[in-house]
């Protein structure tokens, strides 16, 4: 298995597969790896001859000290799952490389108004940080195909807004959220949940599918507020401290429109020491 550190390696691995015109995937990663990582690597081996994932904790997209210090890290477990599964090569840079003048001085990227509301809002420079990092290894790998999951679905838009804005000849392909038997969406801060809080955590799932069941059998024009406000209430005497729930377009997550046709319901939540992203994805019925 090739763990690739510095940039003049990586970019003779991937001259070498061009030159023997072999096409690259990409999934990015911060590590930490659970099955829904590894589903984003099978898929992507199955989209490219060979596939580069890449392992760092970017500490440009976290507001909060505390949080970059607690997430989670196994690398030795990382590097043996991936060497099971065959990838081409495992890029492994370190902040001085990707940041040589220090995150201060770094050059930012903003996608304005998709990136400003829910997490943008709530985590403040957050998304800046994942386009900044994401623009990096597009310009350092250049892969046909980069893979990314549903559950951070603003994230997703934000990179397929990033890839098309900046021109970059990168297919973005997205895979569904794999989640545990009781619906929980795997998360590497999983890890930190409690047994009680693990517990808990699968109501954030059943609360977002029962608004899209809802929303699935009308549009909820009138009574969408009240939905919502009744689960953000049983999800806070449950614990689980939202952040935000709302229902919203899934094409640009602004408001639901006359001609909208598929939306989503995203919520965050606040769990002891944990914050809980989801969503689900459904098909709104036709406006009568």
């Amino acid at each position: 298995m090739n763990i690739i550190e510095q940039t003049r390696p990586l970019r003779a691995q991937i001259r070498q597969w061009r030159r023997n015109q072999k096409s690259i995937a990409l999934v990015p990663t911060m590590g930490h790896l659970h099955d829904g990582h590894l589903a984003l690597v099978e898929h992507a081996k199955t989209q490219a001859d060979h596939v580069i994932v890449s392992i760092f904790v970017n500490p440009l997209q976290f507001d909060n000290a505390d949080d970059l210090k607690r997430y989670p890290s196994s690398i030795a477990s990382d590097l043996q799952q991936l060497s099971s599964l065959g990838v081409g090569a495992i890029f492994k840079p370190t902040v001085d490389l990707l940041y040589p003048l220090g995150l201060e001085l770094a050059p930012k990227i903003h996608i304005p108004l998709l990136g400003d509301e829910f997490c943008g809002a709530h985590r403040p420079g957050h998304f800046d940080g994942v386009a900044t990092v994401v623009s990096k290894l597009f310009n350092l790998i250049e892969p046909d195909i980069a893979v990314f999951g549903r559950k951070d679905y603003q994230q997703l838009l934000i990179i397929q807004r990033l890839s098309s804005e900046l021109n970059f000849n990168i297919q973005i392909q997205a895979l569904d959220t794999v989640r545990t038997e009781d619906g929980l969406a795997l998360s590497s801060r999983n890890a930190h949940l409690s047994t009680e809080e693990r517990r808990l955590a699968c109501m954030l799932y059943a609360t977002l599918k029962g608004i899209a069941q809802q929303a699935e059998q009308q549009r909820l024009t009138d009574n969408l507020p009240t939905l919502l406000d009744q689960s953000i209430t049983r999800l806070n005497q449950a614990s689980l401290k939202v952040e935000y729930l709302d229902l919203r377009d899934a094409a640009d997550l602004q408001a639901i429109r006359s001609e909208t046709t598929q939306a989503i319901v995203l919520a965050a939540v606040q769990l002891g020491k944990v914050r809980l992203i989801d969503n689900i994805l459904f098909e709104l019925p036709a406006q009568s």
